[in-house]
Order: structure tokens, then sequence, then C-alpha cells
């Protein structure tokens, strides 16, 4: 199957999730608003992310499935079973050990994480409770991971990324009932997430199964598979750990002021969109390609496959990216002001959401070059690069925090402009590794289409600039901020599209070709067996 193919099929259930997800943020955000009980909610959600990035999707699926892959395609069905019921059983333990530690140490860690509020006894508690209801999510999403990496090495995308969507159904499910209560709200979410994670994990197991993936139990133990799988994941895990890091201390700044937690949350929700919807669903269709391609010895492969990843997610990135620096306070005002989330609290979101813009195409594209690292089980490399970005976020986003504070001005925008600043360095150094070890240069061919695909995302970004300047008269004319956000999303998008095929960015000849099975591919259904479907 093709890059192109394998992603519309991530992309698509992603984009269903994602919309799931957002009705679910519009939930919260009604429930919850933008004050301490948001606070301490999102404090709680982000401690087993913490973990979940870093075990999961982080150091772990970097690790297995290039390994997985070539031993399924070297050794056989068997050998492939056994390395992921090993790798299981110990990340099972690993994960069980974590949250079982969090949740008894959870009064005296979030003396740390949520340093803000540990004079509101209330509150502190609140979060203290909510991240012990959350903690064990980490154990059910970790084992999904697997089983996930495990169907993705086979090619087969389904199962795996229609999983999130089930958190997205408990959660709106949950806190329905609840909206009018926001303490009670926020238990109904937390126990919605530890519910969901159970529920991903079980769907996904039997994805796998159906695929032929066969686990068994085992001890835990660390057999010759296992310290190929540490000895691979170890670089990775600093790298993740060092990311995890920033994420930390950008919460600890952040509790010193009331709301900053929820409207960096909040911002965060849209600039993921792009970056779910694309540059992860492109970086995982593009592991198992590249791993295989690379195994092979087809540089020129590799490269033409970087070349299509990086303008395929440019093309959908930096309009995404545009809209978010030409309107910020128009997307959050008219996406969530509702409920107890106010309009000032969108006008102080939209200074977080403005800097994150410009940091999308970074975070998209780390995305798309990790992958060309972890192909040739190089993890070592991503490690420095995250190390580096690391530094210059924690240091950047302190000086610029409390900079802005001293001038009277919210310091949280400060954490955003570093998160971006550090992204397009760990991008860079990226660019410039490959480059150096002759991995990859983009050709003429593809630098002239990211600069025409530019050029149409920076003409859409100043029709949208004008489009919040006249914001009142155009709210009055169509009926509503609502209504306006819809008019500007759908009739922007018809409009790049369009530019896109007019200035010969993309043709219809290469939409065609993109989609069109590869010689000796799979059929189109193997993404989701027949005997694998729902």
């Amino acid at each position: 199957m093709s890059l192109a193919r394998n992603t519309a099929v991530i992309g698509g259930l992603t984009l269903v999730s994602r919309v799931l997800g957002f009705l679910r943020d519009l939930l919260l955000a009604a429930a919850l608003g933008a004050g301490p009980v948001a606070d301490a909610f999102y404090a709680a959600l982000r401690f087993p992310n913490l973990f979940r990035r870093l075990f999961a999707e982080g150091a772990f699926s970097q690790a297995f499935v290039p390994v997985y892959s070539k031993t399924l395609a070297e050794q056989g069905e068997e050998a492939a079973d056994r390395l992921a019921s090993e790798a299981l059983a110990v990340l099972l333990l690993a994960t069980a050990v974590v949250t079982g530690i969090a949740v008894l140490c959870m009064p005296w860690i979030n003396l740390i994480l949520f340093a803000g509020y540990a004079n509101n006894p209330e509150i502190f508690q609140l979060a203290t409770l909510l991240t012990q209801i959350t903690m064990p999510y980490l154990v059910a999403i970790s084992a999904a991971t697997l089983f996930a990496g495990a169907l993705n090495a086979r090619g087969r995308f389904f199962a795996a990324a229609a999983a999130p969507s089930l958190l997205n159904v408990c959660l709106l499910v949950g806190v329905w009932f609840f909206r009018d209560d926001p303490v009670q709200a926020s238990y109904a979410a937390a126990t919605a997430v530890t519910a969901s994670g159970v529920l991903q994990a079980a769907w996904v197991a039997w994805g796998a199964r159906r695929s032929g993936t066969r686990t068994r139990p085992a001890a835990p133990a660390l057999t010759p598979n296992v310290k190929r799988l540490l000895t691979l994941a170890a670089p990775a895990a600093v790298a993740g750990g060092a990311l995890q890091i920033n994420v930390m201390i950008s919460q600890i700044l952040a509790s010193l002021e009331e709301g900053a937690i929820a409207l960096l949350n909040y911002a965060d929700r849209l600039y993921q969109m792009p970056l779910g919807l694309i540059g992860i669903a492109v970086g995982v269709a593009m592991l198992p390609r590249l791993s295989t391609l690379v195994q092979a010895g087809d540089q020129a492969g590799a490269r033409g496959a970087l070349d299509e990843a990086v303008n395929l997610s440019m093309a959908f990135t930096l309009p995404s990216a545009a809209a978010m620096m030409a309107m910020p306070v128009l997307l959050l005002d008219g996406l969530f002001a509702r409920g107890a989330f106010t309009s000032s609290d969108a006008e102080a979101g939209a200074l977080a959401l403005f800097h994150y813009g410009w940091g999308v195409p970074a975070f998209v594209l780390a995305k798309i070059y990790a992958p060309a690292f972890f192909a040739r089980e190089d993890t070592r490399a991503p490690m420095h690069f995250a190390l580096i970005s690391m530094a210059l976020n924690i240091a950047l986003g302190a000086a610029l925090f409390f900079a802005l504070r001293a001038l009277g001005e919210p310091g949280f925008p400060g954490l955003a402009i570093a998160t971006s600043a550090a992204a397009w360095l760990n991008v860079l150094l990226m660019i410039a590794s490959l480059a150096k070890r002759r991995a990859y240069a983009p050709s003429t061919r593809a630098n002239g289409r990211l600069m025409r695909i530019a050029l149409v995302s920076a003409a859409l970004g100043a029709g949208l600039f004008l489009a919040q300047a006249n914001r009142a008269a155009l709210e009055s004319m169509v009926g509503g901020k609502e209504v306006l956000i819809a008019i500007l999303i759908f009739g922007g998008g018809i409009s790049y599209f369009v530019a896109l095929f007019l200035t010969g960015s993309v043709t219809i000849s290469e939409v065609r070709a993109a989609f069109r099975r590869e010689p000796g591919a799979a059929p189109s259904g193997s993404a989701l067996p027949p005997d694998a479907a729902p």
C-alpha cells in the first residue's frame, strides 16, 4: 500500500477521533472553564500522558516497530510472536511499577508539579486525587501501543487508528451527565480516561489477534529480544524523557498563573489537530515503509519517500499554521467560548495559540524526519537533538515567562514561544544530520513544490487575518461567530486546495498516483483485513 493510502487510512480515522475530541473539548471547556478546577484536571491528565509518551509512544514504539518488522520478515511469525510476548511482559511490569509509585507518592509529587496551588488545599487535593484516578491508564495504553505496533508492522493500520476514538466517546459520555458541576465533571472525566485505556487495549489486542499476532503470557525477563529492544530504546527514552521534562517544567511555571494550565491546554488542542491528522499519521505510515526500503538498500527510494512525506504533510500543515497565526482569537472564541469558558479566556488563550501556530510545521516535520533515523535503528541522534532542544526550551521558556510577568503581562505565552523555537531547532538539527550522512536531501522538484505551497498558505493567512480584523461586521452579516468560523474553515479550505491545483503545487495525476497501490503491495483492504473488520 502507498504512503498516501496508508496515511489516508490513519488520517481519516484520526479525523473521526479529532472530531469527537473537538466535541469532547467543547464539553470540557463548558463544564470546567479555564479556572482552578480545569487546571487540576489538565494537570492530572498530563502526568500519565508524560509516561505514556515515554513508555508507549516514545522509546518503546520507536524501538519495537523496526525490530518487530525485521524479525517478522527474516524469522517468521513464531519468532515475531515470541518477541511481542516478551516485550509485553516487561512493558506491563515497568508501567505497573511506575503507576503504583505515582499513586502512592502523588501528594508529594504534586508539591513540585502543581506548586502554584500548594496554598490552595481544595484544588491541590483535587489535582492529586484526579491524577491517582488517571494513572492506571498508563498500563492499559502501553499494552495497546504494543499491539498497535505489531499491526502497523504488518501494514494494517485500521484498528490502531480507530482506538483513540474510544477515549473521546468515554469522556463525552462520562462528563455529559455532570456538566453543570465542575468538580463532579472532573471526577467523571478522570474515571472515563482510565476506562477508555482498558477499552483501547482490548480493542487493539483483538485486532492484532485477528491479523495473525499471537502473544502468549510470559514472565518478565531480560531475554536477548528484550535486551535488544532496551539497547535501542534507551537513547529514545532519554530523548523522550528530555521532552517530558519540558512538559513538566512548563506545567510547574504555568501553575503560578491561575488558569494558565487550562489555557495552554485549549491552545494545545488546536495545534495538535494537524499534528495528529498529518504528522503522526504520516510518521506511523512512514516507519514500516522506510524500514523496508533501508533494509533493502534502496537509498533512492528512501529519499523519495521522505520527499513525498514532507510535501504531503506540509500541504495540510502550512494552511493550518496560517489560520492559527491569522485568527487565533476568532478560533478560540468561536469554538470554545460558551458555558464556563468566556470570550476573555479566548483572548488570553490566543496569545499562546499564535505562537504555537508558527511552531506547527516543526512539530509535524519532526514526526516525518524521525522515522529516517529509527528505520536505520539509530535512536542516538534524535536523543542528542532532543537534549539540545530541551535545554533551549527550558532556558528560553523560564526567561520569557518571568520577563513577561515582570512587565505586568501574562507569562504563559513565553512557554509557547519556547516550545515552538525548540521544535524548530530540533528539526533543523535532524535535517543537518541527514544531509551530512547523505541519507536525505530534498530534490529541486520537491523544494519548488514546497515553495508554492508556502505562498498559497501565506495568501490564505492574509485573507483570514482580514476576516478577523472585520469580525464584527462579518458576524452580523452571516448570523454569528459559529457560522463565520464554519464559513472561513470550509470556504478557506476549498479555496486553498483549488489554488494548489491552479499553481501546479498538486496535480490530479499525482493524486491518483499517490493513492495507487505500489507494485507488489497488499490490496487496499489490507489496512483492515476482512476478518479483522469491527
